[in-house]
């Protein structure tokens, strides 16, 4: 996801990898008895109880690493928007917009098969011969300048971002970044399963020189080049975790005071090369990176500088070129993610197109696939869910009243987003042609960064999304205070208009609590109504507030998820008080509706209670390979669906009730270690 502030980007979901060869229906019967697992008890592990049917008869598929309704709904969505996209290709209506003609060249021109077999590495040569050009480190530095002015990351990462202390504005940032693989401890861990990744990336950046025409000699020393120069970045780097605390990601300063900073690196020359000449004021992230970033490239010889800019150029372009390109980038990442297949061509043109031409694409979806009417329906949702929050509250026992009215304050300011913008993009700037594929790439890069790059200095504009409208996702943005919804989710399993009130409060009702508690999670909770970071809070509520978040962190550090290796709690804090928090005032939510119209019968044998806690756990039901659990340990604020299950519901007492738990089950926290927040 693109926001302005990438390290609070609080997400609900799971990025899922690319779908199966062929369509795989989602779930169309709510709550299907099929699924559940009667060998379990609810009590000793609801996850396998609600979910343990369906994961042994639904492996993940060979084209995917992990396979759940966040998948199944996103293959379903993506379907459709190939419909989308191969109408348009096939329609030769001069009429059709001109976003709808852009849409069709594009798709058309990723789906040449051939014209990428025929050129080969032809299309990088262009920047592969600059970066061959440069002699010096002036040249260096402003290779690295024209390579972020076309949206390709490298060394360090520069854009807009929304100043935290000042959400009004648009300042520039500047952050750490330059890595290949997942994370900073891939580099840096000694232990044997970091060091044979290590050894297979740089086996895979070898084989990759070897396609743009080095020998094997020559590509193996450059690998190592390569794999120097990334560990060098990694040491400096902060850990993910460190990147939660949005106060120490915060070192707003003048150019001037950046000069000082890093003084070996012309910045003037730079803010010219990505076009700002004009910048006079920046955040830096972190400025120990910075300062090993400005060492580095003096101690590092221009040789070894020449050989990462050419991998990182060839590395970004990869799955754009010819078959051996994507034949090896696929053999790398499959060894992260278990896959064992390659999407289809179409798949991955589909995706792709979603991703470049995004409102374009987004517009046409909307039109076709969601309705004013399940617009309004959501939102009537995401009114009742807020007011039953406001109702919490105003009971909660532990904080005061001063903070209280803060708080209320804030929820009241949120901006609700559901669906779709209400202001699409405007792509008459950008030309798509037809012919090679990587060109057009390019062309939507460098068209997504002048955008980006003419906010600085602007305004900010609160009609902004960081999501497509057919991602099966959600997200708060705390600058903004907004909860946004895309249209994508808002079909089973997370909502159905003709599922009872109990299996759409335990999906997409606890999917809307989710994100509202996004707003008073410990990053969210640090950030005011205005969505500015700033501490609104009373000392004494503060401590009780730590204490609570305290309690879910080493609760969720104790759960072994492969081997010895636990969920990382302080990692994943933020989505689980989310989760706790929005599944409390989902459930008070569909008590007060139940109130209202009165209980229905039992469905299948099960209560509203307990079918809301079984819609619940269906929505996190996952299949996924050990490689991709390890990555998604150490990179995912999101803990396993198992987990994501099974925590916050052995923390509610009203789970305990419905399934008529006692004390000392499996699925029953004591009191002692059971923290009450929201």
């Amino acid at each position: 996801m693109r926001l302005v502030f990438p390290a609070l980007a609080l997400t609900l979901g799971l990025a899922t990898s690319a779908a199966g060869q062929g369509a795989v229906p989602i779930q169309s019967t709510p709550l299907d008895p099929a699924n559940l697992d009667r060998s379990v008890s609810a009590c000793t592990d609801f996850y396998q109880f609600a979910n343990g049917g369906w994961a042994k008869t639904h492996p993940v598929p060979p084209a995917f690493s992990i396979w759940g309704s966040f998948a199944e709904l996103t293959e379903n969505n993506q379907s459709n928007v190939l419909t989308i996209l191969r109408n348009s290709a096939a329609s030769a209506n001069p009429q059709a917009s001109a976003d709808l003609r852009k849409l069709a060249t594009y798709y058309t021109s990723c789906m040449d098969s051939a014209g990428a077999e025929k050129e080969g590495a032809q299309p990088i040569a262009p920047e592969l011969g600059r970066v061959a050009a440069i002699r010096n480190r002036a040249q260096l530095e402003s290779e690295i300048a024209r390579l972020h002015s076309m949206g390709l990351p490298s060394v360090f990462g520069f854009g807009a971002q929304q100043d935290a202390k000042n959400s009004t504005s648009v300042i520039a940032g500047v952050r750490q970044g330059g890595l290949s693989l997942p994370d900073r401890d891939y580099y840096l861990n000694p232990e044997k399963r970091y060091s044979d990744i290590r050894a297979n990336y740089t086996d895979h950046v070898a084989r990759t020189f070897q396609l743009i025409g080095e020998s094997a000699s020559d590509a193996g020393t450059d690998a190592q080049r390569v794999l120097a120069i990334e560990t060098a970045l990694a040491r400096p780097a902060k850990t993910r975790v460190e990147m939660r605390d949005p106060n120490a990601n915060y070192h707003k300063m003048t150019t001037a005071e950046l000069a000082q900073l890093a003084p070996g690196f012309n910045w003037p020359t730079y803010f010219a090369g990505v076009g700002r000449a004009d910048i006079t004021t920046i955040n830096v992230q972190n400025p120990a990176f910075l300062k090993a970033v400005d060492s580095l490239m003096t101690s590092v010889p221009v040789n070894d500088w020449k050989a990462y800019l050419r991998w990182k150029i060839v590395d970004a372009a990869a799955p754009s070129l010819s078959s051996a390109f994507v034949n090896e980038d696929f053999r790398f990442g499959s060894t992260l993610s278990g896959t064992k297949e390659q999407l289809p061509r179409d798949k991955r043109c589909g995706r792709a197109t979603d991703a470049g031409l995004r409102d374009a694409l987004g517009q046409a979806y909307v039109a076709q696939y969601f309705t004013p009417t399940a617009k309004q329906r959501a939102l009537e949702m995401v009114r009742n869910l807020e007011s039953v929050f406001h109702d919490r509250l105003q009971t909660l026992g532990w904080m005061s009243d001063t903070t209280k009215a803060q708080a209320e304050t804030k929820l009241a300011a949120f901006t609700n987003k559901i669906g779709y913008p209400d202001k699409w993009r405007d792509y008459s700037s950008l030309t798509i042609k037809p012919g090679q594929f990587l060109n057009n790439q390019l062309a939507v890069r460098e068209y997504e960064r002048r955008r980006e790059l003419a906010r600085i200095g602007q305004p900010v504009d609160r009609a902004e999304w960081g999501m497509t409208p057919p991602t099966v996702n959600a997200y708060y943005n705390p600058s903004m205070n907004e909860i946004v919804f895309p249209a994508g989710i808002m079909q089973p399993p997370f909502f159905d208009p003709k599922a009872d009130d109990a299996v759409n409060y335990g999906g997409m009702g606890a999917v809307i609590g989710h994100e509202m508690t996004h707003g008073f999670d410990d990053q969210g909770a640090q950030f005011d109504a205005q969505g500015n970071l700033r501490n609104w809070w009373s000392a004494s509520d503060l401590e009780k507030f730590k204490r609570g978040t305290g309690l879910v962190a080493s609760q969720f550090d104790s759960y072994t998820v492969l081997d010895s290796v636990h969920v990382n709690g302080k990692l994943t804090l933020g989505e689980n008080l989310a989760d706790l928090g929005g599944l409390s005032v989902s459930y008070a939510a569909l008590e007060k509706t139940l109130a209202a119209k009165g209980r229905p019968p039992l469905i299948d044998g099960f209560t509203p209670e307990q079918r809301f806690f079984l819609a619940w756990a269906q929505i996190w039901r996952q299949n996924i390979n050990p490689e991709a659990q390890r990555v998604r340990i150490n990179t995912d604020p999101h803990s396993p669906g198992q987990w994501r299950t099974n925590g916050p519901v052995s923390n509610l007492p009203q789970f305990a009730a419905a399934f008529g738990c006692k004390p000392g089950d499996p699925m029953v926290r004591p009191d002692s270690v059971r923290p009450v927040i929201w």
